[in-house]
């Protein structure tokens, strides 16, 4: 056991930050089952496990006992379309199964013939940040894998179970949510180190997307899907299009002086609604001003008022989101800023009647946030973080709503 909690150590410390450039796609890693294998090594020895990923993640290997079984968890590997049969080539390695072991969690295990110790481990990355992870096990006694044998303790892995609870403020019990990266196309946003904050905050974008709809109970639509250009109005009404339960913007903050730490989360300010208001009558298409109201006839007084009543049930409703948000976050043991609840005038918070919240996932311009935005563990940490915000909020929010409608 103490063997495989050292091992699992110096797994940790394998995975390095990819350059900006191999990062600007994310999204989960995938299989590539024609360069992947389980093999035996010589008769009378040893197997080898090796899987080709199309991106590094972090990961951990342990080995089960009763029966003999080889473990790889993941953070996090689609599987999808992977036959795991092709990958035997040998005796030793029987059977192998692959699957999701919990949101936002992928395993590999490996039925092994008899009991064999982990003797060597790694995820080797190349220039593109593709990853192949190589697995080396040798034979032992029955006594020996049974100590060695059992998952290692890890607080960053063996976390709680999330919690169930369906969110369910629409009919069907799916909470639609619209992702907005920030910036993107001729608008790079903040730039520090080589990375700017438009790249940075699309990759975390399809990562977030993807651990929800994996976790289930959302559906998620995203305000831009590329490095292109897109209005703060196009991003407010396209939320307005698709229906949304609630619209969050992701940035990443940047500072001229100084050195900055932590998750921020941005409501629409008081004082900022009036005006708000006034721009969204103005500048915007009246039939994505209030979702399901046509108010292509109505005057701007009309407007005004209608508007109005709808923050009087959304502005609540984003502080609750917010403070949600902050608790996921901190929950998912990821740093927050210490005043990390504020408000502003941020158009792209300026939907009369969508819950909506503004995430600086951190500062873009301190070196340490820096690589944290670039590491794939802790963008997996954050996301879950919001993840569970939002499975909280939503269940509070759908408590609400009887009353609401009082």
């Amino acid at each position: 056991m103490r063997h495989i909690l050292r091992l699992a150590a110096i797994l940790a410390a394998t995975l390095t930050a990819a350059p900006v450039a191999a990062q600007e796609l994310g999204g989960l890693a995938r299989l590539d089952a024609s360069r992947s294998y389980a093999r035996d090594l010589r008769p009378g020895g040893g197997t080898e496990l090796r899987l080709a990923l199309s991106q590094g993640v972090p990961w951990r290997v342990f080995t089960l006992d009763d029966p003999a079984r080889l473990v790889l968890d993941f953070r996090e590997v689609d599987w999808a379309g992977v036959d795991p049969s092709t990958l035997l080539r040998g005796e030793r390695v029987q059977a192998i199964r692959v699957g999701p072991y919990r949101p936002g969690w992928s395993r590999l295990t490996a039925d092994l013939s008899g009991p064999m110790e982990v003797t060597r481990a790694d995820l080797r990355l190349d220039a593109a940040s593709a990853g192949t992870l190589t697995v080396a096990l040798e034979p032992t006694d029955d006594e020996t894998f049974a100590d060695l044998s059992g998952p290692p303790r890890d607080a960053r892995w063996d976390l709680p179970a999330p919690a169930r609870t369906a969110p369910a403020p629409g009919p069907d019990g799916i909470l639609k949510v619209v992702l907005d990266p920030g910036h993107g196309g001729v608008d790079p946003g903040a730039e520090h180190g080589g990375a700017t904050e438009a790249q940075l905050m699309l990759t975390f974008a399809r990562e977030l997307k993807e651990m929800l709809l994996r976790s289930g109970g959302f559906d998620v639509v995203m305000t831009r899907e590329a490095d292109a250009f897109v209005s703060l109005e196009a991003r407010v009404a396209a939320a307005h299009r698709a229906g949304a339960d609630v619209f969050l913007s992701l940035h990443a903050d940047a500072i001229e002086e100084g050195v900055a730490r932590g998750a921020t989360v941005y409501m629409l300010a008081r004082d900022a609604q009036d005006a708000a208001t006034r721009a969204l009558v103005e500048r915007h298409e009246r039939g994505e001003i209030l979702t399901g109201v046509d108010l292509s006839e109505a005057d701007d007084h009309v407007a005004d008022v209608l508007m109005d009543l709808a923050r009087l049930d959304t502005q609540p409703r984003s502080r609750a989101l917010a403070e949600a948000l902050v608790s996921g976050i901190k929950g998912a043991s990821v740093n927050v800023h210490k005043h990390p609840i504020r408000q502003a005038g941020f158009s792209v918070l300026k939907a009369a009647d969508i819950p909506s919240a503004l995430i600086e996932v951190g500062f873009l311009s301190t070196d340490a946030e820096l690589a944290n935005m670039l590491d794939p563990e802790w963008r997996a940490g954050m996301a879950a973080g919001i993840r569970d915000g939002l499975r909280a909020w939503a269940a509070d929010d759908a408590a609400l709503a009887e009353l609401r409608r009082r």
